[in-house]
């Protein structure tokens, strides 16, 4: 079956609400899923994001909620990212048949256990060296195309990807991309944001 690559974005967790949405409500044309991992914020706080991005007229299908499935219900978006500190992929996927579940892995044993549990996908990384990582040595593309090979689930790439190395990323196997700061920290968040759309599209 020939999944379609994706581009998916991520929330820093340091952009002030109002800059974050006003850089999605004109990027978000170009990309397929965006994320609002805010960490710090509780569910209030979360909350006021996905009404302001809603607002401004991004589809709640197009966003994912990280960890907090009580928010992603309520607000009918597309789903959940899970990280290892969260709810067991197999639970949520019990009680909210409806959402779509994706669980950030590190390894080649995490994505199979994420895929045996029901995941609908795997955010899989760091592939390169980025800053939010800093002293933690990247994965590198050879053990990501040992995990695409691995499982069945989509996986979708993240860690220091830009521009520059997204095509090497898609030609590895993976089935997407996911970035922060290349698009919400660029000088041009939409120029960037059609790059990446436009390397995504052209490797489908």
């Amino acid at each position: 079956m020939k999944v379609e690559r994706q581009l998916h974005i991520i929330s820093t967790g340091k952009q002030p609400l109002e800059q974050f949405v006003a850089i999605c409500a004109r990027v978000h044309p170009y990309v397929d899923v965006i994320h609002v991992r805010e960490k710090m914020k509780t569910a209030r706080e979360i909350s006021e994001f996905l009404t302001a991005l809603i607002r401004r007229g991004i589809p709640p299908k197009k966003i994912v909620v990280n960890d907090r499935i009580d928010v992603a219900v309520v607000f009918g978006v597309k789903g959940v990212q899970l990280a290892h500190h969260s709810l067991p992929v197999r639970q949520v996927k019990r009680h909210f048949p409806s959402l779509s579940v994706g669980c950030s892995v590190h390894s080649l044993e995490e994505a199979m256990e994420a895929e045996k549990s029901g995941a609908d996908y795997c955010i899989y990384g760091h592939v390169f060296p980025t800053a939010s990582k800093l002293g933690e040595p990247p994965r590198g593309i050879e053990s990501l195309q040992n995990v695409v090979h691995h499982v069945n689930i989509p996986v979708i790439a993240i860690g220091g990807i830009c521009s520059d190395n997204a095509e090497q990323v898609l030609q590895a196997g993976a089935h997407g991309i996911a970035v922060m700061s290349a698009v919400f920290c660029a000088k041009d968040p939409v120029g960037e944001a059609k790059k990446l759309a436009k390397i995504v599209k052209k490797m489908a």
